[in-house]
């Protein structure tokens, strides 16, 4: 199973919070063959946001979970409808979540390796301008798949 498909990016999320984001996050994992538990998906979530806030810079967040409930390593990405408050870094709404789910045996090796690229990744002035221009699942699917390989 790939870490990302088609299937696991969404554009247009709307959602009022966090816990939201976190919800639909959930949902796509369990929906997609990653996890049997959403609870279990939300509830890494959001202990991993308690030790510090994944929400980056220039409204994006990778928030990211390691846990037994997740079977294989994946990539959600949502694209939000209005920007939502995360505790970013730089104190902006959250309008794209790029969310890593790995399972608990490959929390030091997977786990590093996606969240070094996508950190890479969203260090690039232009590939942010351009997810957050992208308006379809497969536009923002080809940018991502370019950039993580």
């Amino acid at each position: 199973m790939e870490a990302l498909m088609l299937s696991n990016i969404m554009v247009e999320v709307t959602g009022e919070s966090q816990a939201d984001i976190f919800q639909a996050i959930g949902k796509i994992a369990v929906e997609n063959g990653y996890s049997k538990d959403q609870r279990a998906v939300v509830e890494g979530l959001q202990q991993r946001e308690v030790e510090s806030t994944t929400g980056m810079m220039d409204g994006f967040a990778i928030p990211h979970a390691q846990s037994s409930a997740i079977i294989a390593p994946a990539i959600v990405i949502l694209s939000l409808a209005k920007g939502i408050e995360w505790q970013s870094l730089d104190g902006q709404p959250i309008t794209f979540v790029v969310s890593l789910l790995i399972p608990e045996g490959e929390a030091g090796t997977t786990h590093l390796q996606l969240l070094s690229k996508v950190a890479r990744m969203l260090m690039k002035e232009e590939l942010k301008q351009q997810l957050k221009a992208d308006t379809t699942t497969q536009a923002i699917f080809e940018v991502i798949t370019q950039h993580l390989n």
